[in-house]
């Protein structure tokens, strides 16, 4: 299936009960909110797809894995409820991703900034290249990552999100190993794919019951996310549309 937009794109392919699902957009894979809301349509559809067992979540390209959210859709909110919608639509992937009854593997192959880094957090198990240097750096223009906050806190920590955030600079592949955003590194995408391909197939071989119950206890104690990542749109809203956020926008363009 190919669901297309002037926004960005998004494929999805099948092939022995594994479902590459992969996004993109010229503005180095990021999500303006067409984007956002065919990726959680698409995860919802996939969740009820008898045909898959395992996802493989990637983005297109040999650059970023993900900028985080448009740049020209941030610029663009005028009001209170344009800027709650807008963050609103990365809640919506996050708990399409944490209700969603396959395996969810992340193929991190570059670089992930702000709601990329909760986007790989949100993966059941991601997996890198030594390019996938992270970075959070919302609170340098006005804001912070409220809403990706749960998700980089349970895979990492609350003591990893507190440094990000506050430090809002690159932070190596190597480190978010160490912190638990990646299960494993590579040196090469050959490398990374061919360990995606044969972890993929393994987990397609188990039983589907299985691995449909192990995907709950892995999120057990998240069900909170269906409030508390909307609450936390409103305040990245409000806060983007404050003066200091739009000062900051504009010394950004300058």
């Amino acid at each position: 299936m190919t669901n297309q937009n002037p926004k960005g794109e998004l494929f999805t392919t099948i092939k022995n009960k594994i479902a590459t699902l992969e996004f993109g957009h010229p503005a180095s894979n990021s999500f303006p909110s067409d984007l956002l809301d065919c990726l959680t349509n698409e995860l919802h559809s996939l969740s009820n797809n008898n045909e898959v067992l395992v996802i493989v979540l990637k983005s297109s390209g040999s650059g970023a894995f993900c900028a985080g959210a448009s740049f020209d859709e941030l610029k663009a909110v005028s009001n209170q409820e344009e800027a709650t919608k807008f963050f609103s639509g990365f809640a919506n992937v996050l708990n399409a991703m944490r209700t969603c009854s396959k395996i969810i593997i992340g193929r991190i192959h570059g670089k992930a900034v702000g709601g990329g880094v909760g986007i790989a957090a949100a993966c059941d198990y991601a997996l890198a290249t030594n390019q996938s240097d992270i970075k959070l750096s919302e609170l340098a223009i006005g804001i912070g990552p409220f809403v990706i906050e749960p998700a980089v806190s349970r895979k990492m920590g609350k003591t990893a999100m507190s440094e990000m955030t506050l430090e809002t600079q690159w932070k190596t592949a190597n480190w978010a190993h160490q912190k638990g955003l990646y299960a494993k590194v590579f040196e090469t995408t050959t490398e990374l794919d061919s360990e995606i391909t044969a972890f993929a197939n393994k987990l397609a071989s188990y039983n589907p019951e299985a691995l449909a119950e192990i995907k709950k206890v892995f999120w057990e104690g998240t069900e909170n996310w269906e409030t508390v990542l909307y609450e936390r749109a409103k305040i990245s809203g409000r806060l983007l549309l404050s003066d200091f956020s739009r000062n900051a926008w504009n010394q950004f363009k300058k």
